[in-house]
């Protein structure tokens, strides 16, 4: 059964990100997956029920990346900073770009509102009160901050891959989040 999942996942994924979600035909996915419709059915309801399993993938990658980038820091303000931008930066992935941030949010809606956000909402709730409680932070409310801060590198990223010039729309993306985030800082902290 897995072995089924994982071969109409992977074939959705490579469908999605050449094609696009609407262009992708339930019978090509099924047929390059070498499985049938009722399989399809059986495994993720419709075509949007794939496209989801396809998202948990790439979501799943997209964070193990960001955290890459924050473990690779030197403190864990810069780490924080890290993480966002790494985020932000993967609105370039050609497949990420498609699939996650254009894709995605027409098909399945806000993407603040998918389930693998609220692990990320709870990482970054954390990661802000251990900098709260090191005082690198101004004493905010860590949820509130977390859902402003999520909120910024996530618009950051549809920005960048919706944008006709996304190389050139970066830089100000992640120098606008790099700003915004740095008004948490406490006086006198820099992390």
């Amino acid at each position: 059964m897995q072995e089924t999942r994982d071969r109409l996942i992977q074939a959705a994924r490579a469908a999605f990100a050449e094609k696009g979600f609407a262009a992708s035909s339930m019978d090509e996915l099924t047929a390059a997956a070498g499985l049938t419709r009722g399989a399809l059915y059986h495994n993720f309801g419709d075509k949007k029920g794939l496209l989801r399993a396809v998202i948990e993938q790439l979501d799943a990658e997209m964070l193990a990346k960001a955290r890459k980038a924050r473990n690779s820091a030197h403190t864990p303000w810069l780490g924080f900073l890290a993480e966002g931008v790494a985020y932000i930066e993967l609105a370039l992935e050609p497949e990420i770009q498609r699939i996650m941030l254009l894709d995605g949010p027409a098909v399945l809606g806000d993407p603040s509102q998918w389930p693998g956000q609220n692990a990320c909402l709870q990482t970054t709730t954390d990661s802000i009160a251990a900098l709260i409680e090191a005082k690198t932070l101004r004493p905010v409310d860590a949820e509130a901050a977390a859902r402003l801060i999520n909120g910024a590198a996530l618009n950051a990223a549809l920005w960048v891959a919706a944008s006709a010039d996304p190389r050139a729309v970066l830089p100000k993306a992640v120098e606008a989040f790099r700003c915004l985030a740095s008004g948490l800082l406490a006086p006198g902290a820099g992390g």
